[in-house]
C-alpha cells in the first residue's frame, strides 16, 4: 500500500521497481511524497508440507549498507519419502540487476527434484548462465551462485561441506 497526494492505493510489487530508461535516477514509480505503509504477502501454506523461508545479504562488511548480492528463498520440501524432494521454489536476488530479479528457471529446475547440493548448484548455474554483468561486476555472478547453493541447502537441512565451511572462515576465527 501507498500513501500519496492522490490518497492510498496498490502498486504490485512486481510493478515497483522500472527500468532507468531516460531517467536513470528513478529506480521505482513512486512519486514525490509517496510513502509506502504497508507490504501485504500471502502466507505459506503449512499443512503437512515442510516449508521453510529465508533471506540472505551478502555486502561489503566495511563499507556499504547495501547488498552486494542478496537472496531470498522459500523451500517447500515433501520428506515423506527417504530423501527430500522439492514441491516448490520460490526464489529472489537482490543487487545483481537494476530491478530485483525474480529467478524463475532456477524455479522450475528445482520444482520436482532431488533437495541436493548438486541440484541446488545446477540450478543457480542455469539461471545464471544469460548473466551478463557490466564491467566490474563480474564477481557478482559468482557470488550469487554461491550465495543461492548456500540458502538452499541451509532450507534443506543439508550439513555444510568442509570444503565450503574452510572458503568461509575468517582469519583469527580459530
Amino acid at each position: 500500500m501507498v500513501l500519496g497526494a492522490e490518497g492510498e492505493r496498490r502498486i504490485p510489487l512486481t510493478s515497483l521497481h522500472r527500468l532507468p530508461g531516460t531517467e536513470p535516477h528513478l529506480d521505482t514509480v513512486l512519486e514525490q511524497g509517496d510513502l509506502i505503509t504497508a507490504v501485504e504477502l500471502p502466507a505459506p501454506v503449512r499443512s503437512a508440507r515442510t516449508v521453510r523461508s529465508t533471506y540472505r545479504k551478502i555486502r561489503d562488511r566495511a563499507s556499504f549498507s547495501f547488498a552486494l548480492v542478496s537472496v531470498a528463498a522459500v523451500l517447500d520440501l515433501d520428506t515423506s519419502g527417504p530423501h527430500p524432494m522439492i514441491r516448490s521454489a520460490h526464489l529472489a536476488l537482490g543487487g545483481v540487476a537494476h530491478a530485483p530479479w525474480r529467478a524463475r528457471r532456477a524455479e522450475e529446475l528445482l520444482t520436482g527434484a532431488p533437495a541436493t547440493r548438486e541440484t541446488f548448484r545446477a540450478a543457480a548455474a542455469a539461471e545464471l548462465e544469460q548473466a551478463r554483468p557490466v564491467e566490474g561486476n563480474e564477481f557478482k555472478v559468482t557470488m550469487a551462485q554461491g550465495v543461492m547453493v548456500s540458502v538452499l541447502a541451509e532450507l534443506a537441512g543439508l550439513a555444510e561441506d568442509a570444503a565450503e565451511s574452510e572458503h568461509s572462515e575468517e582469519p583469527g576465527d580459530e
